[in-house]
């Protein structure tokens, strides 16, 4: 499978998710696609998509996709009929972390925040990043505390609102620096 002309990939080493197929659209077998990717249309610059299915990575390209009530709808090349589709619904579409773009001026993918050391502008350590959430208003992390006793509770949700709330983020050294409540 042929992804660009510098190399080949048979399955993800590094596989990373980029979005999931809900339910199967009409009976030729297209699907129903939820992307995460920041302009939802962008999930289909990568291809092939990787999915695991019945114990294994298994590679799909698409045959053609557009848009349907503000959806995703897609059809996959292998893919003819609306039973042969079911077996898509629910799983998560991967690609390799190495089909991603070089990006450039200190841009970072969310993935390069999940693990980062999250401190307060006068340096204490809140804790580490997990996850990260997409509300519409702004992006929000997902912070694991590295604190103990801080009343029971194990996150804390912070708003990555860039220049108010997140004051620096430094991927090199994997930290980013934070005006928020340590409360949350």
């Amino acid at each position: 499978m042929q992804i660009n002309d510098n190399f080949f990939i048979d399955s993800p080493k590094h596989p990373i998710v980029l979005g999931k197929i809900s339910k199967v659209y009409g009976v030729k077998g297209w699907l129903k696609v939820i992307s995460f990717t920041e302009k939802i249309c962008n999930i289909f610059n990568y291809q092939p998509w990787f999915i695991y299915l019945f114990h294994s990575w298994r590679s799909f390209y698409l045959e053609n996709w557009r848009y349907h009530d503000k959806n995703l709808i897609v059809k996959i090349k292998s893919i003819k009929d609306r039973d042969a589709a079911t077996v898509l619904i629910n799983r998560k579409i991967n690609i390799d972390i190495s089909q991603l773009p070089v990006l450039k001026n200190e841009a970072y993918y969310w993935k390069d925040l999940i693990g980062c050391k999250v401190l307060s502008i006068n340096g204490g350590l809140i804790g580490k990043v997990i996850n990260l959430i997409e509300t519409g208003a702004n992006d929000v992390l997902i912070v694991k505390y590295m604190m103990k006793d801080l009343f029971n509770v194990k996150e804390c949700l912070i708003p990555f609102i860039e220049d108010e709330v997140i004051k620096k983020v430094d991927i090199i050294n994997r930290f980013i620096s934070v005006d928020w409540d340590y409360a949350c």
